[in-house]
């Protein structure tokens, strides 16, 4: 097996990584003579190859991932803001398996490439130029952690024993030192408003975003169902939230098959990923022929929808099919979510084929 590309993206050299490392060589395609033909070792090397390579064979862009990226591109390149003003923030919220972490690391990806090449390695001042810096909470993140985890992004040596004050200072400093324009702060859902020190935290994120010159990108999970923008407040109170009035909030939608325009986005990619599939026999054709199924299995969630993938496409390795057929991801089990939601789905589109069929007949 391969020695896996371990690395954080909480850690500036993990994020380097990310952004820099070239595109993955895709394996070539053999057809199953060319297979059989394979001695042991190498045909055990080549199927390692392919496991890698749809395990990360890339990202589909997605109208949801385009139009997050637009509507993000515009909120960062207008925070032009002098030091002593205000900037606006964005927050990508929704449901879990929709990619929002992904759509989050890729523009800031994005962006970083873009800052390195106008800018260079170097600032002016002659520090290490780290144009991004990204950070995940944990459900237990205090002040002091928050702080600690910015200072550890960047490698900042002073954070054991540092309290949060201090580390609230190393943090301001690294990002002015290093000309930061762009934090992504992701899991802020793991924050608990009912909680004091879960207050704590949010507040100092808005303290984060007044003294750090910085355009700030929060990822979560039901944030606006949690009084996220209301910073907790309830009642006539509520107009009184800071949050509302600088966050942008961005949804992120699943997949729909209750339209043309739903269904035209769903079997595009089917399209776009099966043209990644290294499989011997595998046809153009086989999965948009599967576009029903594939919705009922994942519920138009992108991330149950490559997990599905993935594995169906590692089975029929291993299996010596070759192909994605829909026995074969039958038995695939998938998230406990998917699985519920695929009951709930089949029971509702027979219920609908059953009455269309009684209609037509009478």
């Amino acid at each position: 097996m391969r020695q896996p590309n371990l690395f954080s993206l909480s850690r500036k050299e993990g994020w380097r990584r990310f952004v820099d490392e070239a595109p993955r060589l895709r394996p070539e395609t053999l057809t199953l003579r060319q297979l059989s033909a394979l001695g042991q070792e190498a045909a055990e090397d080549y199927n390692d190859a392919r496991h890698d390579w749809h395990a990360n064979f890339g990202i589909v862009a997605t109208p949801q991932l385009s139009a997050v990226h637009d509507e993000l591109d515009q909120i960062v390149a207008s925070n032009r803001q002098d030091g002593d003003r205000i900037r606006s923030a964005a927050v990508i919220d929704a449901l879990p398996g929709l990619g929002k972490t992904t759509i989050a690391n890729l523009f800031g990806r994005t962006f970083d490439r873009g800052q390195m090449r106008r800018l260079g390695q170097v600032t002016t001042a002659g520090h290490e130029r780290i144009p991004v810096f990204r950070v995940g909470l944990t459900s237990n993140t205090t002040l002091r952690t928050l702080n600690r985890m910015i200072c550890e992004f960047y490698g900042h040596p002073a954070t054991d024993r540092a309290n949060a004050a201090t580390l609230a200072s190393h943090a301001l400093d690294c990002v002015l030192s290093c000309e930061t324009q762009l934090g992504i702060i992701d899991d802020v859902h793991f924050i608990d408003l009912d909680r004091r020190d879960g207050l704590a935290v949010s507040n100092h994120l808005k303290w984060l975003a007044n003294e750090l010159p910085v355009t700030f990108v929060y990822v979560g999970v039901g944030l606006a169902e949690r009084r996220f923008f209301a910073d907790g407040l309830s009642g006539k109170n509520v107009v009184l939230a800071q949050t509302a009035r600088r966050w942008t909030r961005l949804g992120v939608a699943p997949f729909s098959l209750t339209d043309e325009t739903g269904r035209r986005h769903w079997r595009s990619l089917l399209k776009a990923t099966e043209r990644q599939l290294v499989l011997a026999e595998h046809r153009p054709g086989q999965l948009t022929n599967l576009d029903g199924y594939l919705f009922e299995r994942t519920s138009g969630h992108i991330g149950s929808y490559f997990t599905l993938l993935m594995r169906g496409c590692y089975r029929a390795i291993r299996t010596g099919g070759e192909a994605l057929t829909r026995d074969l991801l039958d038995e695939v089990r998938l998230d406990e979510a998917s699985e519920q939601a695929r009951k709930q789905l089949a029971a509702s589109l027979a219920h609908r084929r059953q009455t269309a069929g009684t209609e037509a007949a009478s």
